[in-house]
């Protein structure tokens, strides 16, 4: 597995932040529209530095590793829609082009389904995946995600409707088989 690290995002990220958020490419994944500012990400990265996800409802983290003895930042992860009270949320990567099928996705995940049962305490965690992103659907059943339902017609790409799938992963059961397993 690809060592992975999570952090914050920081004022120097944001070149990277400001290429991915107006790649059109990406748009009908992110349900973006409109380009981005400089100064309107800027304010988000402030935003991020100074509020948690208890006030936002939603965190982004970078994804950094470490590729030809240098560590760079190959994308980003989102935990979004965070409910405290059931105690779930809903998660998304970015793994930039130039750094893809490199199993970077599978052991983000993974990193990131970590992340949130340690120090959010979550449950359970959900993600939405376009039906043709193959790729995608493997790194999530790599990680225990399961396919709970397809949203038909549910995203318009300006020449027509595509489904998606909705995949889910209960947190607490993962760690309790492991808690068992270190027990016997």
């Amino acid at each position: 597995m690809k060592d992975i690290l999570l952090r914050a995002v920081e004022p120097q990220d944001i070149d990277v932040i400001y290429t991915w958020e107006n790649d059109e490419d990406i748009w009908e994944t992110s349900e973006t529209h409109k380009p981005f500012s400089r100064y309107m990400l800027e304010q988000y990265i402030i935003s991020e530095q100074n509020s948690d996800i208890h006030s936002l409802k939603q965190q982004r983290l970078m994804i950094d590793t470490e590729i030809d003895g240098s560590v760079v930042t190959v994308g980003c992860a989102d935990v979004f829609d965070y409910n405290l009270f059931h105690r779930r949320a809903g998660i998304g990567i970015l793994i930039d082009k130039k750094y893809r099928g490199r199993g970077l996705a599978t052991a983000t995940i993974g990193k990131l389904c970590d992340y949130c049962w340690r120090y959010l305490h979550l449950h359970s965690l959900y993600a939405n995946i376009a039906v043709d992103n193959i790729s995608s659907i493997r790194a999530f059943e790599k990680n225990g995600f399961l396919l709970i339902g397809t949203k038909n017609d549910w995203v318009y790409d300006g020449e027509g409707f595509h489904d998606e799938y909705m995949f889910q992963k209960i947190l607490k059961k993962k760690n309790v088989e492991i808690e068992k397993q270190n027990i016997v």
